[in-house]
């Protein structure tokens, strides 16, 4: 069962919490809120891009959205003065259902100290390499090496495809350190994402183990 089980959502409640908080008493405003949500998460991750951005929280009171930027490179999202922030804030104002956005939408960011114990930012990096056809081997050698001199006891790493254009598709599986996945109170980040390269998608699983 474990290899099917996102190990995030396998971990809420046992030190994960959850990417939306919020409350809706009735079944429309459910959906408006999600659908929302699924809107703006998408928007910030693909608009952040090169800030680094690892995950974005939404925060819903009754008249109220804050939403908190976690970022590699705040300096990215911020700009000159703060100039960046209220681009992005007034970007924003047009996605949020809220009244009053520009009173009652708050944004914050908040800089992520290890890079490379972010599973999102290292699948991210396995990806871009993967589409300039790289030499996997090496790439994922070399990321794992960086992962586990900042700080992490453990890193798996798992390619599913057409792997160097190879004719047939297979599943390469990489490690270094120990994962514990059946473990709930094992600190563990997980992504997946996939790499459209000339001969077609490779999927990209990172784990990296910090702790408990």
């Amino acid at each position: 069962m474990g290899h099917k089980v996102n190990p995030i959502a396998f971990r809420i409640g046992q030190g994960v919490g959850w990417s939306s908080s919020w409350f809706a008493a009735r079944s429309k405003a459910y959906r408006k809120n999600l659908r929302g949500d699924i809107k703006v998460r998408g928007f910030l991750m693909e608009k952040l891009k090169l800030a680094g951005i690892v995950a974005v929280e939404i925060k819903r009171s009754i008249n109220k959205v804050s939403i908190v930027l976690h970022v590699s490179r705040p300096g990215v999202v911020i700009g000159r003065g703060g100039a960046a922030l209220e681009d992005l804030k007034k970007e924003l104002e047009k996605l949020v259902i809220v009244p009053e956005p520009e009173k009652n939408l708050n944004l914050d960011v908040v800089e992520v100290k290890s890079p490379d114990l972010s599973a999102h930012l290292i699948a991210t990096q396995i990806v871009e390499q993967l589409k300039r056809r790289f030499p996997h081997r090496r790439v994922i050698a070399k990321v794992m090496e960086r992962v586990m001199a900042a700080g992490a006891k453990g890193v798996k790493i798992v390619l599913s495809g057409r792997i160097g254009g190879a004719e047939i598709s297979r599943t390469e599986k990489f490690g270094k350190g120990k994962v514990p996945l059946q473990t709930l109170r094992a600190n563990i980040d997980y992504d997946q994402e996939p790499a459209l390269t000339k001969f077609g998608y490779i999927g990209v699983k990172v784990w990296i183990y910090t702790g408990e």
